[in-house]
């Protein structure tokens, strides 16, 4: 059994049996349309609390203004990204993370040449987006 005298401590005991782990998930299967190279992975779907936006934009792709009752962690894997974060405007290179807020209006957008690559981690097993238009 196990114990523990710290209120705060997780009691949980490790196992090797995957046997309730969810199958793997292959990119094209998360793809948004057949055209897109943009992948949704909800967490719900696949035994996740998180869920994850895998963007690759070309030049002048972006997302619309909205907002998410949870915050969203952005992370550039390649090219650069001009963030909107409420009133404030960023430029993320390769590498950088930035954190959106819960319930603050966001957008981004790829303006370089290259292509942009990032990860949009939702801090929800479901995607919930409130659009402003």
């Amino acid at each position: 059994m196990i114990t523990s005298s710290t209120p705060a401590e997780i009691l949980l005991a490790p196992t090797t049996d995957p046997s309730d782990a969810p199958d793997l998930v292959h990119a094209a299967d998360l793809l948004i349309t057949s055209t897109s190279r943009t992948r949704r992975f909800v967490g719900a779907e696949h035994g996740s609390g998180v869920s994850y936006f895998f963007v690759d934009y070309e030049l002048g792709q972006g997302t619309d203004l909205h907002w998410h009752p949870y915050p969203e962690t952005w992370i550039v894997l390649e090219g650069e990204a001009e963030l909107t974060i409420g009133d404030r405007q960023l430029t993320a290179r390769v590498g950088d993370t930035a954190t959106v807020p819960t319930g603050v209006w966001h957008r981004f957008a790829n303006r370089s040449e290259a292509r942009l690559k990032m990860l949009c981690i939702h801090a929800s097993p479901v995607i919930i987006q409130t659009w402003a238009d």
